[in-house]
């Protein structure tokens, strides 16, 4: 997918790829703005506890730091929008900061969907969508886990192309 030609690090997105992450970017910045709720369990895993057995201490650190850090994911996610090509598909060229940005948004989109999928540590992904396909193949889940696998496949592409 990504690979660097350059200074840039570029990579060709069918129609399909582009809705995906024009809709999962556009899902992470409603998710800090509109819909930012401490009680939410993705927004806990985006924004943990600095502090956990000390209530007081998270609550100054995040006084201190939370509006930097959530600026900042909205911006990584725009960065995302912004360098994604038209509804036709197309080329997207990244020079570093900006791959760095995306970086950092893949990684929350997957945080953000690892969390309403339950995902944790040691689940095989793998399993998990094979058991989906069996249990009902045209199902959100289904859907979910694959976006999920493309996001991580992507961010890997993204990392290789910068290591590189």
């Amino acid at each position: 997918m990504f690979r660097r030609r350059g200074d840039r690090y570029v990579a060709t997105f069918a129609v399909d790829e582009v809705r995906v992450l024009r809709k999962v970017a556009s899902e992470v910045v409603g998710l800090l703005t509109d819909g930012f709720d401490h009680s939410d369990p993705v927004v806990c895993r985006l924004f943990p506890e600095a502090y956990p057995d000390d209530a007081a201490g998270t609550a100054e650190f995040r006084r201190y730091t939370e509006g930097d850090l959530k600026t900042a994911k909205i911006d990584q996610a725009g960065a995302v929008l912004a360098a994604l090509p038209g509804d036709s598909g197309g080329e997207v060229r990244l020079d570093a900061e900006a791959a760095e940005a995306w970086l950092r948004a893949l990684n929350d989109a997957r945080l953000a969907m690892g969390v309403r999928l339950e995902i944790k540590d040691g689940t095989d992904l793998g399993a998990e969508l094979d058991d989906a396909v069996a249990d009902d193949p045209s199902s959100s889940r289904v859907f979910q886990l694959s976006v999920y696998a493309y996001l991580g496949y992507l961010q890997e592409s993204l990392l290789n192309a910068l290591i590189d």
